[in-house]
Parts: structure tokens; sequence; C-alpha cells
């Protein structure tokens, strides 16, 4: 077989990068640009025309569905060409199963059995949640899920329980080291390890055990890695000593698609490449296979303010394109309306459309909750990707809970889910709702005070962390909680109106997550690496896009422009970018301006809709 014959549906940049195949290389790929193509090419080419064994090639990405892509596009590629290479394929699998791989086969150098087990993420909390018993901490003061962020940010940067010692300061720093000594014991004592500790002891591994690093490096010796800013400075530096003696390394990645600092992502790690490696080859992949120029316009001329990271600058052959089409709603329900009244007249007069097509992106989880009423009241069909239904989230079914019992004593169900969060916190809040019911009907409390007491008498909310992620987006649901309470003052109203929303989410209505055409709602951090014709981004506001604990951070601010970037470009063919005069947003009805993302259009991309939503 030629070069030509395997490359000829390349691009020529593509083909370039593809044909670059010793030393280190850098491929910027931007969104829709090919880069899986370009990936996948490569190992086939490495294997059908250079003759390197598939055993010498090692492909690293960040998801098992990733992987298993790589695996059947080089499987597909390698039949057309030659079906003699097809039993043998390289390693191609995330960071953690090759780490377990590794320490399963060598970690006796550094005390690691081969049997040992792999903690997930509830295991995590809950042996976390014992370490802090045993310790005698207040978890108030010391809420488990920020405790385990902290010692997982400390793995990520290769910063042991001894060395966390030398470098803590302050209270709450110097008591993490206590919690990670012990946790880290009680690791041992279980014979497990967690997900971080794949990474770290494979590190310290290479570096203690120069036999080991010695047999992989050579093993391997072509190094291919996904994804590459989303990397964190442990798989850094996994990926630089993989690559150490033949330094035939190649990273594929996209500065301005990195948007999961908050997991320890650092998109820096391109730039450290190129200093690391100053001999590296470059190459830039910016032809977009998925959107209109008017899309890829309007998405750099958001990123491009940022000035951190490269910024590619897309283009197409899809040439021109329909208007972005911007909807200001009068307020959160005109919005969802807007969005259902649009998709439904797209398919109205284009029968290829389907559900499918359609996918509605939000900033926060919190914002489905407007979207899924609508949704279910007027019957279409949609999925929730990445996410539990709104009143399905724990958090919410907790709090009902807590109000459900202050309407009826007797709700066993309720009872026991509360009973869970801890039984003496139970005894107080009955002892406080046998008084507080006639408090409720004589004082004629509406359901919006009648929550906040609850949630003030119950402490629930000191469950949560406002420091850790996950637990901000737990708040800000349940803040969202409030905002249907001020739509029901009277308690059995809104309960009764909970439990009918409830009751459209059973599996025999339009709206069950089963239906493959559905119109798909997502949060933008779950919609990376995914395409659809029509995109709807709402909640285009200050304050909430950007979201407002970034607008005083500059390096923040940045991650929210690249999160809009990447919420654009998924987009094929149509956008629409809504936001409202005025938004019941976690209680309160507030008033905000217009998302600056939205004022970083040029106005010529950008139709301003006018019509009347009934």
């Amino acid at each position: 077989m030629t070069d030509g014959t395997l490359l000829n549906s390349l691009n020529p940049a593509q083909k370039k990068a593809v044909l670059a195949t010793d030393g280190p290389i850098l491929i910027l790929a931007g969104a829709g640009s090919g880069k899986t193509r370009v990936l996948t090419y490569k190992v086939a080419y490495l294997i059908l025309e250079k003759e390197i064994p598939a055993g010498n090639i090692l492909m690293v990405t960040f998801t098992n569905k990733a992987a298993g892509e790589m695996k059947d596009r080089i499987t597909s590629l390698l039949k057309k060409s030659d079906d003699r290479h097809v039993s043998d394929l390289p390693f191609a699998g995330t960071f953690h199963s090759l780490c377990a791989r590794i320490l399963r086969r060598h970690g006796r150098a550094i005390g690691i059995t081969p049997d040992f087990l792999i903690y997930d993420s509830q295991d995590t909390k809950d042996a976390i949640k014992e370490v802090l018993e045993n310790l005698g901490l207040d978890q108030k003061r010391f809420h488990p899920p920020a405790v385990t962020s902290n010692i997982s940010q400390a793995k990520n940067e290769l910063i042991s329980a001894i060395e966390y010692q030398q470098i803590a300061r302050g209270y709450f720093q110097e008591n993490i080291v206590k919690v990670y000594i012990e946790y880290q014991k009680l690791l041992r004592e279980s014979n497990a390890l967690d997900f971080d500790d794949l990474l770290f002891f494979t590190v310290e591994l290479f570096r203690k055990d120069k036999e080991t690093a010695g047999y992989y490096q050579n093993l391997f010796k072509y190094v291919l890695v996904d994804e590459y800013q989303d990397t964190n400075h442990a798989q850094y530096e996994l990926t630089r000593l993989l690559s150490k003696r033949w330094r035939n390394i190649c990273v594929v990645g996209d500065a301005s698609q990195s948007i999961y600092a908050w997991r320890g992502a650092d998109f820096r790690n391109i730039l450290r490449f190129k200093e690391d490696f100053p001999d590296c080859k470059v190459f830039h992949l910016e032809q977009n296979y998925r959107s209109t120029q008017t899309i890829l316009s309007a998405a750099y001329s958001i990123v491009s303010r940022n000035n951190s990271h490269p910024i590619l600058k897309l283009w197409t052959e899809k040439s021109g394109g329909e208007l972005i089409t911007s909807f200001q709603a009068r307020n959160e329900q005109e919005e969802a309306l807007f969005v259902i009244g649009k998709i439904t007249e797209s398919k109205y007069k284009n029968s290829h459309l389907h559900f499918s097509d359609f996918a509605v992106l939000y900033r926060t989880n919190a914002q489905s909750r407007v979207l899924e009423e609508a949704l279910l009241h007027t019957g279409l069909p949609y999925i929730l990707v990445g996410g539990v239904r709104f009143y399905e989230r724990k958090e919410i079914k907790d709090v009902l809970s807590y109000l459900r019992l202050l309407i009826n004593p007797k709700d066993s169900i309720s009872y026991r889910r509360i009973e869970k969060l801890g039984k003496k916190k139970m005894a107080r809040f009955m002892d406080f709702a046998g008084n507080f019911r006639s408090e409720i009907k004589k004082n004629n409390l509406s359901s919006l005070e009648v929550m906040d007491k609850a949630l003030q008498e119950s402490s629930y909310l000191d469950l949560y962390d406002k420091n850790n992620e996950e637990d901000l987006y737990r708040l800000e649901n349940i803040k969202e909680l409030r905002s249907v309470a001020s739509q029901f003052p009277n308690l059995n109203n809104f309960l009764e109106n909970v439990a009918l929303v409830e009751q459209e989410y059973l599996p025999d209505r339009p709206a069950n997550d089963n239906k493959k055409d559905a119109i798909t709602l997502m949060t933008l951090h779950a919609a990376k690496g995914l395409e659809f014709r029509n995109i709807f981004m709402v909640g285009m506001e200050e304050g909430l896009f950007p979201h407002a604990r970034s607008i005083m951070e500059p390096m923040e601010l940045e991650e929210e422009r690249r999160l809009c970037y990447v919420g654009i470009t998924r987009a094929m063919d149509k956008l629409y970018l809504t936001y409202t005069s005025r938004r019941l947003y976690f209680g309160q009805r507030s008033t905000n301006p217009v998302s600056r993302f939205l004022l970083d259009i040029p106005q010529d991309l950008v139709q301003q809709s006018t019509e009347q939503v009934i």
C-alpha cells in the first residue's frame, strides 16, 4: 500500500500531521477539525507503512468511550488495507486503565500487591468520613467532599502526604494533612487504591524503579495522547516519563476547549510541552467539518479575547450559514416556550429534522427545571444528559421530605429518607416540627417561609461545602426549589404541584429517557465532544453565564469564555442565544444585563427575534 492510498481522504493539514511520526509532535486541533481521524490514521500509518508492531504503540485518552471509538476506527482502517494486522491492535485506553495494568504487573516494587482493590468515588467518600470520625474532626467544619477534593488535588500534583505536611498553612490545611496520612493508612490496610493513586503510584514506580520504567520506555516506541488540554500534572509527568527513551510522543489538544480546571485539568500543559520539547513539530488543524462559518466566527469573537493560551481561527467550506438568532424573553417561562416553539416550527418546516437534532444547553443544572416542566406540559420527548431530572435529585428529594413531614408526620417514606441523614438530626427536626405545624396555620406562612425555616432548623445546608464544585451545584438546585415555592405560596399546593410534575416522569409518558428521538437537555460542560444540527444556549445573562463566581477572577472568566466557545461550536447549522428581562432564579426575581459573550459577537452575525411567544 502507498501513503496516498491510505491518506487520500485527509485534507493537506491532516496529512502533514499524520506523516510526521518521529520526535515530539504537538497537534493543535480545533473543534470539529477531525482530531480523532488524525490520531487513528496516524496509528494505521505507523502499522501499515512504517511497519511498527502494534504492541509498540500506546494511545491514551480520557474515557472508555473515546478509547473504544479509536479501536473501532483503527480496526476498520486496517481491515480495509491489510487484514493481517487486525488481530494485533495497539493499547488504546484511559490513563487509569493503563496505570492499573502497570501496577498489577509491577507494583510490588513499591509495595503494591497485584490483587489491590480500586476504590470508586463513593468508596473514597466513605473512607474519608471514617477517617474524620476516627480523628474526631467536625464534619461541618471539615466537609468530606472538600477534604476529598483537597487530597485529590494534592495527588494530581504528585504531592504526597509528607510533602503536603511541609507546605500546609493554616488550621484547615494542617488538619487535611492528618486526614491525608490516615486515609493513606486506611487504603494500605484495605489493600486498596483510589483513582488518583493509580496515576500517583505509577509515576512513583517509574521514578523509583528504573528497570520497570526502562521496560515501558523501551516497549512504547510511539506514545499518542488525546485531549491534552485536559491533562493534570500527574498525567503530564506520566506521558513525559513513558516517552523518555524514544521521544516519539504526539499530543493532540485545543486550549480553547479546556473547561475542566475544577477537576485539575491544566491547559498550560500544552505550553509546557513546547518548553520541555523545544524541538517539537507543531501542526494546526483549523478546517472545521461541523459548523457554518457564521457559527465559527461567533465562537472566535468570544474566545479570542482570552490571552493566556493559543487560539485557533477555524474556517470551513460551509461558507455563510444562517444568522445566529438572539431572543429576549420576559421571563424564564417565556424563554422555555420560545425554545419549544422554535423546535416545533423547525420540524414542521423541515420534515427531515428529528427531535434528536435539537439540544438545549445551560450553565447550571438548576436551569433544567423550567425547561423540563415546559417540555413535560407540552408532551415533547426529551433526554437529560449527564444529570438527574430536577425533582429526582437527591438534595431536592431530601428537602421535599422535610416539607412533607411538616404536613404529615406519619409519612414513613419521608421519615426513613431523613433518618438516613442522621438519627439525632432527625429527632431534633421532629421536635421542632411538632411546634412549627401550628405556627404555619396560625400565621398563614408561605411555602417559601416554611422551606427556609425547615432548612434552618434541620441544618441541612451544612451538609454541603460552598468551596466544592459538586456541592455548589446541589446548593443551586435547592435555591431553584425556592423559585417553585415562591410560585405556590400555599404549602399543600406547592407539594401537590411537585407531585404532579413527578407523575409526568413515569415511563409511559412521552418525555421518558428511553425515547431515542428526543430533545437533548444538558449543561455546557456535558456537551463537550458532541454535535447537533440546532443548538439553543439559554440564560445568556451576566451572573448566570458568565457565572457570578467567575466574573471577578480573570483566569476563571477565561474558562467561562472557553465554555461558551465549546457550547457554540456544538452547533452544525443553527444557533439560538436566549436571555430574559427578569428571571426567577434561586427564589428571587432578578434583572441581569445581557451576557458580555452575546455582546462580543459582531452584530452582522446576529438577528434579534422580535416575535411574540403565546
